[in-house]
């Protein structure tokens, strides 16, 4: 699921001034506790959810106008499963504030994601909505908590890396679809794109996100272009279960074509997103590794409104 991105910010043997970042800072955790709180860090998590879930037109994922390639989802379910998570989120931000990267944290997490986990198939009536969500952002959702909305990115990801980096000790040991297809085709899935430090999120996601924002392209053109991107060169993991390499192939040569021609933004860019779609409902296969991924840019897009609005708020009049 990493692609060709090979940077680790931040790796179980890095040096103990690196493993102890996200501790060095209890108290600016704690004040971002009180002034902000876990409920609205679960109320952004939800939100990215929402705005994934209903962004329109998607390749072979469940938007407005119909369920992609997943026969067992739709959007009615999505927007559930997003609303029984929101409590979940909250707790892992709960658990966070104050807290160090360690295990005992990834294994509390891990225990909420699972309660979590168990709401979403109670909510789809035993579909995987957002399991890739809980775990994508769980993770940030920590490293937010744990060290503030206005901390750089690169801190972010490598507290998520670090947690990342934890064997959770009571976690079932059956083989998952993503495990399954790390095996099979020898690529990385969603727990190496978080040891990684999410780098399709910050270095691809939030970068393309705010690029096309900055030259002036509506809302959704944004995120399907950030989506694009993603899809462009990560190794989905739900790609290759569903549609073996044809389907990874097809989808990253699809939305590198998408972004050559101007984006959706262009009628041409457009017209190639629609027949990248049809490529993919043929194979019975969609990004949903990608779609996770830009969820979790959209939950950390949310926070810098949050910072300018906190600092504008704290601003003296006539600033």
């Amino acid at each position: 699921m990493v692609g060709n991105i090979q940077t680790k910010l931040w790796s179980a043997d890095a040096p103990p001034a690196s493993r102890a970042l996200a501790g060095a800072d209890i108290a600016r955790g704690a004040r971002f506790g009180r002034t902000l709180g876990s409920n609205e860090l679960a109320k952004r998590a939800r939100l990215a959810l929402v705005a994934e879930a209903t962004l329109t037109p998607k390749p072979a994922l469940v938007d407005a106008r119909s369920s992609g390639a997943h026969v067992d989802l739709s959007l009615d379910a999505m927007l559930r499963s997003a609303f029984a998570l929101e409590p979940f989120f909250e707790e892992m931000a709960r658990l966070s504030f104050g807290a160090s990267p360690e295990l005992e944290l990834r294994e509390a997490l891990a225990e909420c994601g699972r309660r979590a986990e168990a709401a979403m198939n109670n909510a789809t009536d035993g579909s995987n909505a957002h399991r890739g969500a809980i775990w994508t952002l769980g993770l940030l959702i920590s490293a937010v908590a744990m060290l503030g909305p206005d901390t750089g990115g690169v801190d972010y990801a490598a507290a998520a890396a670090r947690l990342a980096s934890f064997e959770d000790r009571f976690a079932e040991r059956n083989v998952s679809h993503g495990i399954l297809v790390e095996r099979t085709y020898g690529v990385g899935g969603a727990r190496s794109e978080a040891r990684a430090g999410f780098p399709h999120v910050f270095f691809i996601g939030l970068p393309h996100l705010r690029t096309r924002r900055f030259s002036g392209a509506c809302e959704t053109v944004c995120r399907l272009d950030a989506l694009l991107a993603i899809m462009s060169s990560l190794d989905d993991t739900c790609l290759l279960y569903r549609g073996g390499p044809d389907a990874l192939h097809a989808a990253k040569r699809g939305a590198r074509e998408v972004i050559l021609l101007g984006g959706t933004a262009t009628e041409t860019g457009m017209t190639r997103l629609l027949r990248l779609d049809k490529e993919l409902l043929q194979l019975g296969a969609s990004p949903g590794g990608s779609a996770d991924l830009l969820a979790a840019t959209i939950f950390l897009d949310s926070l810098q409104a949050l910072t300018v609005e906190k600092f504008a708020s704290a601003a003296e009049p006539g600033f």
